[in-house]
């Protein structure tokens, strides 16, 4: 019985395979005739080394927050603003995004299984020919109820064989963006590190100004009682009062200005933390000019593939839009699509389960486009420009990275060398100042001098403090450039600040860019690039 069943079921299956292998084959065939892609332009080679600065193996970057800075009130606002920033918070949902993404990709190649349960009612006339046969069956005493009821009860399978990994490669490029993102986040958080760092000592800079102007305007009024005295005594003239009396008044305007300012930079770092105005609590120095942060070493160019968020995420973004080219070459080839159910269909409730009622049924759909691909094509083409695009934003986040290192590591160098110019400045105004105030008061200068002496001294100070605090802003935004700030470490633990991506979502590395696809040779030991690597 068996194989009268098994003989029957290839009887009936022959001629329908014949068919799908006869129409098979030219839907394959149209999937030949694929248009040819747009090759890159060549890139120049990474420099071998920084022009200037420090150079070696050591890179900075691999030092944490905590021992960079060594400032716990510092590290302390950064662990504020990691918790509390809203613009983390948003790159954190967009995160979830694309986690979600990802889920829905690999859903979409897996069967999908339904289950279905249905009940109806169908009365047919006795004037068509569904009636007129149901009232023939009422003559002959075999009873069929009308209205007709109609009870279901199965299980649909759908399933798009993934014949040329169309699916999948979707999943892997939803899963390389979901990285991106995380490289995003992370670039974010170096760059929130950064400012952070930067209001810090900004804020310390004008604490600074602010005790140069009071100890600015104590020394004009005690200049400015003098001119009184001397005055009143008939040594002096009125002009020398007035001079004197104004430049008092100039010092507290300018001291309102600078209060005016640290509000604001409060309030900034305020914001970066994710809290509402308040005090900031900050390190205090003797001395801002004599503030130090370690020598930033900026290794060698190659590093910076392997350290800077934002360059790791635009080689998330060249490697899944190199899968999207592939995704989209895809459609020029056929597709498979198998359909089954299987179930229990009664006009009664009391026979489901019973054998007679079992119902079933399965079919293959192999389609393909043969004549019209005009907007298969469009969609290739696109895939394709965008993967030039991704591969031009990958160049450029490089070059980007190379000159914003070699900006700030010179930049360092040079504003150190200023500030200690600058000094040798201030100590020589302010010996000036103190004879020019000796000299005021036995009647051997004049008012001029010491208002001429007092100014450029102010000046001096000022300039200093902000000679000084571009020269530490220039540091942070060199350990910033060169990668440093995403991770939080101590000298006994190291911590990453993205969150971990899920325990469900691991995928073998993809290549860079699919050699049939852009033929870009990939590095063998470092992240694929459009450079040759640098010789050490």
């Amino acid at each position: 019985m068996n194989r009268q069943l098994a003989s029957l079921v290839s009887n009936r299956l022959r001629p329908l395979l014949a068919v799908a292998i006869a129409c098979g084959v030219p839907l394959a065939c149209s999937g030949c005739r694929i248009p040819g892609l747009r090759a890159p332009d060549a890139a120049a080679p990474l420099p071998a080394a920084f022009s200037k600065g420090p150079n070696g193996e050591e890179n900075s970057s691999q030092v944490g927050v905590q021992d960079f800075f060594n400032d716990p009130k510092l590290t302390q606002l950064m662990q504020e603003a990691l918790a509390n920033n809203q613009d983390l918070k948003i790159l954190t949902q967009n995160i979830e995004i694309a986690n979600n993404e990802i889920l829905a990709r690999r859903g979409a190649y897996l069967p999908s299984v339904s289950l279905r349960a249905g009940a109806g009612l169908d009365r047919s006339s006795r004037f068509t020919r569904e009636g007129a046969v149901d009232e023939q069956l009422l003559i002959d005493d075999r009873h069929i109820p009308n209205p007709l009821p109609d009870f279901l009860v199965a299980a649909n399978v759908s399933w798009q064989v993934d014949i040329w990994r169309k699916l999948r490669n979707a999943r892997d490029a939803a899963a390389l963006r979901f990285l991106g993102t995380a490289e995003g986040r992370n670039y974010t958080v170096t760059r929130l590190v950064a400012e952070i760092a930067d209001n810090y000592y900004g804020l310390m800079a004008l604490d600074k100004r602010l005790d140069n102007l009071n100890q600015n305007i104590k020394l004009q009024e005690d200049s400015l009682k003098i001119a009184i005295a001397k005055r009143d005594a008939g040594q002096g003239t009125e002009l020398g009062v007035q001079r004197f009396q104004a430049e008092v008044r100039r010092s507290e305007s300018e001291r309102l200005i600078v209060q005016q300012d640290i509000i604001e930079r409060e309030n900034r770092i305020n914001f970066l933390a994710g809290r509402f105005p308040q005090p900031v609590e900050r390190s205090s120095a003797v001395d801002f000019a004599d503030v130090e942060l370690p020598a930033v070493f900026a290794g060698i160019p190659s590093h910076l593939l392997l350290n800077r968020p934002d360059i790791r995420q635009a080689e998330r973004e060249l490697e899944a839009a190199g899968l999207e080219v592939k995704v989209a070459r895809a459609e020029f080839f056929p597709s498979l699509d198998i359909t089954a159910g299987l179930g229990y269909r009664m006009f009664n409730p009391r026979y489901v389960f019973n054998p007679d009622a079992l119902i079933g049924s399965i079919a293959g759909d192999l389609t393909a486009p043969f004549v019209n691909r005009a907007a298969i094509k469009a969609a290739y083409l696109t895939a394709n420009a965008r993967q030039l695009q991704a591969l031009y934003e990958y160049q450029k986040r490089i070059l980007d990275a190379f000159t914003e290192v070699t900006n700030r590591v010179n930049m360092v160098e040079n504003y150190r060398k200023s500030v200690e110019i600058k000094k040798q400045q201030r100590a020589a105004l302010e010996k000036s100042v103190t004879v020019a105030g000796q000299l005021f008061q036995a009647a051997k200068a004049e008012y001029i001098e010491v208002l001429t002496a007092q100014r450029e001294l102010l000046e001096a100070r000022m300039v200093l403090i902000e000679t000084k605090r571009q020269q530490l802003s220039a540091v942070i935004y060199a350990y910033q450039a060169l990668g440093g700030g995403s991770l939080m470490t101590t000298r006994t633990q190291q911590t990453q600040i993205p969150p971990t991506p899920p325990a469900a979502l691991p995928l073998p590395p993809v290549p860079l860019v699919p050699p049939a696809v852009l033929p870009i040779p990939p590095e063998p030991a470092a992240p694929p690039v459009v450079v040759p690597p640098p010789n050490k």
